[in-house]
Protein backbone atom coordinates (compact mmCIF):
# COMPACT_ATOMS: atom_id res chain seq x y z
CA UNK A 1 0.00 0.00 0.00
CA UNK A 2 1.05 3.35 -0.83
CA UNK A 3 0.93 6.80 1.47
CA UNK A 4 -1.47 7.66 -1.33
CA UNK A 5 -4.06 4.85 -0.65
CA UNK A 6 -4.03 5.89 3.40
CA UNK A 7 -4.74 9.59 2.51
CA UNK A 8 -8.20 8.66 0.57
CA UNK A 9 -8.66 6.20 3.29
CA UNK A 10 -8.97 9.18 5.94
CA UNK A 11 -10.83 10.78 3.57
CA UNK A 12 -14.18 8.90 3.36
CA UNK A 13 -14.34 8.14 7.29
CA UNK A 14 -14.93 12.39 7.33
CA UNK A 15 -17.18 12.36 4.45
CA UNK A 16 -19.45 10.13 5.63
CA UNK A 17 -19.45 11.57 9.14
CA UNK A 18 -20.40 14.58 7.91
CA UNK A 19 -23.48 12.72 5.93
CA UNK A 20 -24.71 11.72 8.78
CA UNK A 21 -24.69 15.16 10.65
CA UNK A 22 -26.18 16.88 7.17
CA UNK A 23 -28.86 13.96 7.80
CA UNK A 24 -28.95 14.18 11.28
CA UNK A 25 -29.48 18.05 11.07
CA UNK A 26 -32.50 17.61 8.19
CA UNK A 27 -34.60 15.11 10.70
CA UNK A 28 -34.08 17.72 13.93
CA UNK A 29 -35.41 20.33 11.52
CA UNK A 30 -38.03 18.36 10.33
CA UNK A 31 -39.47 17.35 13.74
CA UNK A 32 -39.09 20.95 15.28
CA UNK A 33 -41.36 21.96 12.21
CA UNK A 34 -43.84 19.40 13.13
CA UNK A 35 -43.67 20.04 16.98
CA UNK A 36 -44.34 23.94 16.16
CA UNK A 37 -47.19 22.95 13.72
CA UNK A 38 -48.55 20.78 16.16
CA UNK A 39 -47.99 23.20 18.64
CA UNK A 40 -49.98 26.55 16.91
CA UNK A 41 -52.51 23.92 15.91
CA UNK A 42 -53.10 23.25 19.25
CA UNK A 43 -52.81 27.10 20.75
CA UNK A 44 -56.55 28.56 20.48
CA UNK A 45 -57.08 31.72 18.48
CA UNK A 46 -56.00 35.55 19.67
CA UNK A 47 -52.67 33.84 21.21
CA UNK A 48 -50.65 33.30 18.61
CA UNK A 49 -47.65 34.85 19.98
CA UNK A 50 -47.44 34.07 22.92
CA UNK A 51 -45.66 30.97 24.83
CA UNK A 52 -46.63 29.47 27.77
CA UNK A 53 -44.71 30.77 31.01
CA UNK A 54 -42.31 28.18 32.22
CA UNK A 55 -41.00 30.56 35.86
CA UNK A 56 -42.38 29.69 39.00
CA UNK A 57 -43.68 32.75 40.05
CA UNK A 58 -44.87 33.46 44.00
CA UNK A 59 -47.96 35.25 44.21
Amino acid sequence: MSGKDDKQGKAKPAQTREDRLKAALKTNLGRRKAQTKARAKARPEGQEGTEPSTSKRET
